[in-house]
């Protein structure tokens, strides 16, 4: 057996994307996925053949980390499940909250999809309502996701101090002075319940 036989999409997507995880999206490439796997370059466009094409793949097989092998039968306890899935896989890979973004849906995302309203099947949420309750999880975990993500701002200690000193800042004196407890290291699990909270308390 040769080893282009070896070769798979699967294989090829999974290449790609240790290399976007180590060095970001801009280091991929079809020759530095062949050179990774020991392959010839062009044995890799028989199982992608463009690079939007590989993209798609990449995207397939963070999808498949995101679908859940078994749900919870509340439908609260679900989605949660589901969100926290997809929410690691986005922290395990940052890179693909911007390079994914316009990448048209495949196997498993139809599969993630049909997993979230497998979720709702119970509920007596409209269709509408149970697309709109879908949309609001996914900002919400995109968007932490995103922030978490992002660099830390630098913030001048002193620069903060001497201005919450002044007194012209009341409010952030009252939540940032001396004493006051940090921000929620579970403010993921709490968005989640307080945007869920809002749903239940609807029906």
């Amino acid at each position: 057996m040769s080893t282009t036989q070896t070769l798979s999409r699967e294989k090829i997507a999974a290449a790609a994307i240790a290399i976007a995880d180590a060095e970001g999206i801009v280091s991929v490439s079809m020759r530095r996925i062949a050179q990774d796997l020991g392959v010839g370059t062009m044995s890799l466009y028989y199982y992608v053949k463009t690079k939007a094409d590989l993209i798609a793949a990449m995207d397939d097989a963070i999808m498949a980390e995101v679908v859940a092998p078994s749900l919870p039968t509340n439908w609260r306890a679900a989605l949660v499940t589901i969100a926290t899935r997809t929410c690691d896989a986005l922290m395990r890979h940052p890179w693909a909250l911007h390079s994914m973004l316009s990448v048209a849906p495949g196997l498993n995302a139809m599969r993630h999809f049909e997993q979230c309203l497998e979720a709702l099947a119970q509920t007596t949420l409209t269709g509408k309502d149970k697309l709109t309750l879908l949309a609001t999880l996914d900002d919400f975990v995109f968007g932490y996701a995103l922030r978490e993500a992002a660099t830390e701002r630098k913030i001048d200690l002193d620069f903060a101090k001497a201005q919450l000193a002044t007194g012209e800042y009341p409010r952030l004196a009252e939540v940032f002075g001396e004493g006051r407890e940090p921000v929620s290291s579970d403010r993921f699990q709490l968005g989640l319940k307080l945007i869920l909270d809002m749903v239940a308390e609807r029906r």
